[in-house]
């Protein structure tokens, strides 16, 4: 495959038009329609309109666990094809958002108001169909793109993915008030036709390095090739912090914005009319500039963005109940985000051996989320303390670690990128 890096932008809309691309962006949707589902605010109005009681619906996010355990079953999916004539990829993909579709209605069979465990254990069926099927769309997205398309592949899947979240979240509760929640998750189960059609029709990746021989090797060599590389540990560290400043930002917005005298009504129609184009304006914008800049100069360029972009908070807090002022806040948060989180991606599918895509990726991306759990978990004291300027900057400086930590990384990333365009 002749490489876009660097070439005409009639190239790159070339690319961006790709079949390759369409793929991306069909299987992000499909990633991410079931994670509110299962997880998230469909599943917690119902149970609140159900009159469980606050703090069961709270312990209910331990049904997102196989989000964040799903490295432990990815070298299943290295390992075996079980659809002969499908390849490995799409071979699991099939029976997987098979499997899926029919655990979302299933979970529209349940009702929280007779039994509570009915819906728990079909949420949790959800959410590990649905993290089995992230395991293997990573994998297949990696697979399927050569190296320096990995941005402009990622920025497609990101964006696809938050169409599918907000289909399911703010879709799923206007449709919940005019039928009822269990009728919703089957219009939601039948809303993940495009990404089954999507498998079926879609070429296989080649297995160009091999398949692991014995499941021992499946398990034990991807950690072991990993851990062999320079820098590895760094590499950790790095996935780690590169955008735990932001994190830590958002985890505290909303109680921000209340403070400052903004209503519920306000919040929401600026964070989703600015929030959520400037997330998908920024990752297109993203993926494109990767092309161009090249990995490592797009993960620096706008990890320092995605600092800058936070200053608006600092601006609000000074300005205090302002309309334009929130919507510079957001708008800004949100487009530096969304292009760093494409270059975050992006760097992590370049990181993985094809021999043990799915096994590395979902280690990778496990680790992703751990800074939200932990790191953001302080914050509300920090705000107390620092007040909410002091607490802003205080997440600009976060990101420096994670800034300082990528120039270690320079001299062997940009050899990559040379011989990925060569």
């Amino acid at each position: 495959m002749n490489s876009p890096m660097g070439s005409s932008w009639s190239a790159i809309l070339r690319v961006s038009f790709s079949q390759r691309m369409a793929v991306a962006l069909l299987m992000g949707f499909s990633s991410g329609l079931p994670l509110l589902l299962a997880t998230g605010s469909v599943l917690q109005a119902w149970l609140k309109e159900a009159g469980v009681d606050l703090g069961t619906i709270g312990l209910f996010a331990l049904v997102g666990l196989p989000y964040t355990l799903k490295f432990l079953w990815a070298p299943l999916l290295d390992r075996f094809a079980p659809i002969t004539g499908m390849g490995r990829r799409r071979g699991w993909l099939l029976p997987i958002q098979l499997t899926l579709i029919a655990a979302i209605a299933g979970l529209g069979l349940t009702d929280p108001a007779l039994s509570l465990s009915g819906v728990t254990l079909a949420a949790f069926l959800v959410a590990f169909f649905s993290a089995s099927q992230d395991i293997v769309i990573d994998a297949y997205r990696r697979e399927s793109l050569a190296d320096d398309e990995q941005g402009l592949g990622a920025s497609f899947y990101v964006n696809g993915y938050r169409v599918g979240m907000l289909l399911a979240s703010g879709g799923g509760l206007i449709l919940a008030d005019f039928i009822p929640f269990q009728a919703v998750y089957w219009v939601m189960a039948l809303a993940m036709l495009p990404g089954l059609i999507t498998t079926l029709v879609c070429v296989e990746p080649p297995v160009t390095t091999g398949m692991p021989r014995t499941l021992r090797e499946a398990v034990v060599e991807p950690f072991v090739e990993y851990f062999s590389r320079q820098d590895a540990v760094l590499i950790l560290l790095f996935v780690l912090l590169y955008k735990v400043g932001e994190m830590m930002a958002s985890q505290m917005t909303t109680p921000f914005y209340l403070e400052l005298g903004f209503g519920k009504a306000e919040i929401g129609t600026v964070v989703k009319l600015f929030g959520f184009w400037a997330t998908v304006l920024g990752g297109v914008l993203g993926g494109v500039l990767i092309l161009r800049l090249g990995l490592y100069r797009g993960l620096w360029l706008f990890g320092v963005l995605q600092a800058i972009g936070l200053i608006g908070f600092v601006i609000l807090a000074q300005l205090g109940h302002s309309l334009p002022g929130l919507a510079l806040a957001v708008t800004s948060e949100n487009l530096f985000s969304g292009m760093a989180t494409t270059a975050y991606v992006a760097f992590m599918a370049t990181l993985t051996n094809k021999r043990f895509t799915a096994t590395q990726y979902a280690l990778l991306s496990s680790l992703m989320g751990i800074p939200r759990v932990v790191v953001t978990t302080p914050t509300g004291y920090l705000a107390e303390w620092l007040g909410w300027e002091g607490f802003f900057l205080f997440c600009m400086a976060a990101t420096v670690p994670g800034l300082w930590l990528l120039t270690r990384f320079r001299t062997w990333m940009e050899v990559e990128e040379a011989r990925a365009r060569n």
